[in-house]
C-alpha cells in the first residue's frame, strides 16, 4: 500500500474524532467516570474495536503502528527541557523513604518479572527471552514505556512485542483502578483511611473531566513575540529538532555497527540534556516555557497511547494468551504484596495514602495513581502527591535507563546479568534504607 502524507492527516483526523468522543463519553458516562479513564485510552479501545484490527468500519492506514515509534521520540525530547534541576541532598533529605520505596518496586518489577518469566515461561512456553519486560513496560512505564520497549524489540525481529506491550499497558490501567477501588473499599471498612472520600462528593473536574471556568488555568507563557515566530511553534520546533537529532544518531549508530542498534528516543533524550546544557551556559533558558514542552509531551503521549491501542495486534495476543495471563497474574500479586505488606514498614503516617498511590502508578502509570489518590485523599493533606514528585527525580534517569539498555542485555544475551542488577541494586537500596532509618524491620 502506498503511504501518502494525505495518510497522516486522515489518520489524525479520524483519531481525532476518537479522542473528542473520548471526552464526550467520560463526561457524560458515570460508570466511565468511576473508572477514572482518560479519553486517549477510551479513544484507544474504540479504534481497537472499529479500526482494521477490529470490525474495519473506521479506515485507519496500514501505518498507524508506527506513530507510537515516532511519538515516544517527541515525549523523551521534551523531557529535559521540562524537567527542574536536580538536587540529590534536597531529595534525601525529605523524601528518602518514598524514593527509596519507589525506586526498590521499580527495579524489582522489571528484574523480578524478568527473572519469573526466564524460569518459568520460557522453558514451558519457548516464548522470548524479553517476555517479562513487557510486565514492567506495560504496568510501571505505561503505554509511552510500552512504545519504546516494543519498538526496540521490534527493530531486531520481535515484531509481536509492540502488541504485547500495548496490550499489558492497557490492561494495567483497568487493573490500577478496577482493583484500586476495591483495596479502597476493604481499607476504609477496615479503618485504615485516614481522609476518605465518597465518589460523589469528588470536586466535578476530576469525576466528568470538564474544568469550570473559575478553575481554569494558563497553559504557559509567551517568551517570544508572536511578531517573529508564534511561541507554540517555537517550542514545538526544539522539540521537533531534538528528536530529529535522536534520530538521525540513531541511524548513524546503525551506520557505523550494524549489530547495534538504539532506539532514537533514547538519543533524543541524551540530544536533549546537550541542548539543556548548552542554553544554561548561554544563560537563555528562560525563553523556553517549561509548561508549554509539558503539554507539547502530553499531547504527544495522548496521541501515543490512542494510536498504540488501536494498533494492537489482538491475533498475537491470543497466540500467546496463556504465558501472558500468567505473567500478567505474577504481576498484579507482586504489587500488591508491596501495597499490603512492604508499605507499612517504610510509612509510619498515612501508609494507606502512599500505599494505594503506589499501586496506582506501578500497575497503570501515574495517572491513575493520581485519580486513586483523589478519592481516598481529595484535600492532598497526606502530602503524598508532593513527596513523590521530588521522590521521582532521581528515578526519572533510572527508569530511562531501564527503557533505554534492558532490551539490549536481551538482546545480547545478557538477561541473566540484568536480573543481578537490578535485584542486586534492590538489595543494596534496602540496606541503605535500614542504615538511613527508613525502614524498620519487626520481629
Amino acid at each position: 500500500m502506498e503511504f501518502t502524507l494525505w495518510d497522516v492527516l486522515t489518520d489524525l483526523g479520524l483519531l481525532s474524532l476518537l479522542l473528542l468522543l473520548g471526552v464526550v463519553l467520560r463526561a457524560r458516562i458515570t460508570l466511565l467516570q468511576r473508572s477514572f479513564m482518560p479519553a486517549s485510552i477510551i479513544a484507544g479501545i474504540l479504534g481497537l474495536i472499529l479500526g482494521p484490527n477490529g470490525f474495519g468500519i473506521i479506515p485507519f492506514s496500514d501505518f498507524i503502528g508506527t506513530y507510537p515509534s515516532i511519538l515516544i521520540a517527541v515525549v523523551f525530547a521534551s523531557i529535559p527541557l521540562s524537567s527542574e534541576k536536580f538536587k540529590w541532598r534536597n531529595v534525601m533529605d525529605k523524601v528518602g523513604g518514598f524514593w527509596s520505596y519507589s525506586q526498590i518496586i521499580m527495579l524489582l518489577m522489571w528484574g523480578v518479572g524478568l527473572l519469573f518469566a526466564l524460569i518459568f515461561l520460557v522453558p514451558t512456553f519457548d516464548v522470548h527471552y524479553g517476555f517479562g519486560l513487557l510486565l514492567a513496560a506495560g504496568f510501571v512505564g505505561g503505554h509511552g514505556t510500552a512504545a519504546a520497549i516494543g519498538d526496540a524489540f521490534a527493530q531486531q525481529g520481535w515484531e509481536e512485542a509492540t502488541s504485547l506491550a500495548m496490550t499489558s499497558a492497557t490492561i494495567g490501567a483497568i487493573v490500577a483502578i478496577g482493583i484500586g477501588l476495591l483495596l479502597i473499599r476493604s481499607a476504609a471498612n477496615h479503618g485504615q483511611a485516614n481522609y476518605i472520600s465518597r465518589f460523589e462528593e469528588l470536586p466535578e473536574e476530576y469525576r466528568t473531566g470538564l474544568l469550570p471556568k473559575e478553575k481554569r488555568t494558563s497553559m504557559g507563557q509567551d517568551t517570544v513575540s508572536s511578531i517573529s515566530i508564534d511561541p507554540l511553534v517555537f517550542h514545538l520546533a526544539l522539540v521537533l529538532l531534538i528528536a530529529t537529532g535522536g534520530y538521525y544518531l540513531s541511524q548513524f549508530g546503525e551506520w557505523l555497527y550494524p549489530e547495534l542498534s538504539i532506539p532514537a528516543f533514547s538519543l533524543a533524550f541524551l540530544v536533549g540534556l546537550v541542548f539543556s546544557l548548552f542554553i544554561q551556559r548561554a544563560k537563555v533558558e528562560h525563553y523556553i516555557d517549561k509548561n508549554v514542552v509539558s503539554k507539547i509531551s502530553g499531547s504527544a503521549t495522548d496521541i501515543l497511547v490512542a494510536f498504540g491501542i488501536a494498533s494492537i495486534n489482538l491475533t498475537v495476543v491470543a497466540e500467546n494468551i496463556v504465558p501472558f495471563a500468567i505473567l500478567i497474574i505474577f504481576g498484579i500479586l507482586f504489587a500488591y504484596f508491596f501495597y499490603k505488606v512492604v508499605s507499612k514498614y517504610y510509612f509510619r503516617e498515612n501508609w494507606f495514602e502512599k500505599g494505594i498511590f503506589t499501586w496506582g502508578w506501578i500497575t497503570g502509570a501515574v495517572a491513575m495513581a493520581i485519580a486513586l489518590l483523589r478519592i481516598v485523599d481529595p484535600k492532598m493533606e497526606s502530602k503524598t502527591l508532593d513527596e513523590y514528585g521530588l521522590a521521582y527525580i532521581p528515578i526519572a534517569p533510572v527508569e530511562i535507563m531501564l527503557i533505554t539498555f534492558s532490551p539490549m542485555f536481551i538482546l545480547n544475551g545478557q538477561h541473566w546479568l540484568f536480573v543481578v542488577i537490578t535485584v542486586g541494586i534492590s538489595l543494596l537500596i534496602v540496606l541503605f534504607s535500614y542504615q538511613r532509618k527508613w525502614i524498620r524491620f519487626r520481629s
